[in-house]
């Protein structure tokens, strides 16, 4: 192949890619999780300089780049590729494939980290995590709000739950459903780490 052939090879991936239109995806997704570039740096390992050059279509992105973006956003490779709305969709998630993130990634000392139980699918009608929330001083403790309804279901430890003005003391076997637009924190109670199953909603329209 003639070095004209080669980069006429590469322009046509460019162009098949650009159809796709994945640095707009990108940074729709990312404005709407409200997320910084520095953030989405730090859970993807990833620059904020690439990740810009990623939004603006300066760069073209790899498959491994693209799966690090997706699981960070907990959706699947396929949200940059297309609409799979129609499929009915049925997906096995292994244990070791989660990843562990801490509740903000600036925090020198997280109160609780997650896991994204179903990443690998786009448009969930719901998200599901795994929490582990460690015993932290209640001043360590910032409240958070997202829109929507969440249900937290307490697997084992004790976690004392913030919400609005007053505090609940769940314990293992313990659930608690709740309107997550108002302000909301966790807080384990148990020497070792307790653990949840939490259960995210968007809003009804």
């Amino acid at each position: 192949m003639s070095p004209g052939n080669a980069e006429n090879c590469e322009e046509t991936i460019r162009r098949v890619l650009s159809s796709y239109e994945i640095g707009h995806k990108l940074r729709q997704l990312r404005l709407r999780k409200k997320i910084a570039l520095v953030d989405l740096g730090r859970h993807t390992g990833l620059s904020a300089s690439m990740l810009s050059q990623l939004e603006n279509s300066r760069l073209v992105p790899t498959l491994p780049t693209l799966v690090r973006i997706a699981m960070a956003f907990d959706v699947g490779v396929e949200y940059f590729f297309g609409d799979r709305k129609q499929e009915k969709p049925f997906v096995v998630i292994r244990r070791e494939e989660r990843i562990r993130f801490p509740d903000r990634p600036d925090n020198p000392t997280p109160n609780y980290f997650f896991e994204c139980l179903a990443y690998s699918i786009s448009e969930k009608a719901v998200q599901v995590y795994l929490a582990e929330i460690v015993r932290v001083p209640e001043q360590a403790v910032q409240d958070h709000v997202h829109e929507g309804a969440e249900f937290f279901h307490v697997l084992e430890g004790s976690v004392t739950i913030r919400y609005s003005d007053g505090d609940h003391v769940l314990y293992a076997g313990d659930s608690v459903y709740f309107d997550s637009s108002a302000p909301h924190a966790y807080r384990g109670m148990s020497r070792t780490p307790a653990k949840a199953m939490v259960v995210t909603a968007a809003p009804r329209i």
